[in-house]
């Protein structure tokens, strides 16, 4: 049995003061059965998020971390630095970093290997466009995405990984892919790995990222292949991450 998990990517999001209210907010509702729970604020706001979840059952994550281990890289944050300043997690290859950075399946890879090498556990993203879903493309680009990591890091890495879903046209947007739609692509994404161990592809957790709430979470996280959520917006509101929490449990 994969034990749930929910993560909220806090983008670029929040400040000092509503940080520590969301927080609390979160822990003054915590749900009786809850499965794994990441946060995931920027990067100025994690030593301090570090210092506020300490001995609570939030654990932190990061949003984006540098290929490299050290370096002339201004502007960039290593996997060490993350896991110094208490860092458990760390997300790769989300689709606004492919986007808007220009970041291919490679570099992804290579993120995702300098995480684990700093004993990090990544959060991969993949995904497709809307304009690649309606060309049927979908299971080609993911798989590409996927296959980039495994090649390089090898079905073994995901040991110590989550995977995350995220349809590009799903995120922000309010619309949503159907429990059938995620679950098909889950369903690939474990059969991809299983191709390669199909052990490690019956425990790696599979997460779903796009315009989940409280009011979808239930139906989408009832997919026998869907392990939780990768959460954007919702995760800024303490009730609304709560019922999605609880939701992963139910």
């Amino acid at each position: 049995m994969r034990r749930p998990i929910v993560a909220g990517n806090w983008k670029m999001h929040g400040s000092r003061a509503e940080n520590a209210a969301l927080v609390e907010g979160i822990l003054a509702s915590w749900p009786t059965h809850a499965g794994d729970c990441v946060v995931c604020p920027p990067f100025v706001y994690l030593q301090e998020l570090a210092r506020i979840l300490r001995g609570s059952p939030i654990q932190l994550g990061a949003q984006d971390t540098c290929a490299e281990p050290l370096g002339a890289f201004t502007g960039e944050v290593s996997a060490a630095m993350l896991r110094d300043v208490g860092c458990e997690y760390v997300i790769v290859g989300h689709s606004e970093r492919r986007a808007l950075y220009a970041e291919d399946d490679a570099l992804v890879a290579r993120k995702f290997a300098a995480a684990q090498g700093k004993g990090l556990i990544p959060i991969l993203c993949v995904g497709e466009t809307l304009a690649e879903r309606d060309a049927g493309r979908t299971h080609e680009i993911v798989g590409r995405q996927l296959d980039a990591v495994l090649d390089l890091c090898g079905a073994a890495a995901f040991a110590s990984a989550v995977l995350a879903y995220e349809p590009v046209w799903a995120i922000g947007t309010g619309r949503v892919a159907s429990p059938e739609q995620a679950q098909d692509v889950h369903a690939f994404v474990r059969g991809r790995i299983a191709a390669r161990d199909a052990t490690i592809a019956g425990s790696v957790r599979i997460l779903y990222g796009g315009s989940v709430k409280a009011g979808n979470a239930r139906e989408l996280f009832a997919m026998p292949d869907v392990d939780g959520g990768l959460i954007g917006g919702a995760s800024l509101k303490a009730e609304e991450f709560v019922a999605i929490l609880a939701a992963a449990t139910a």
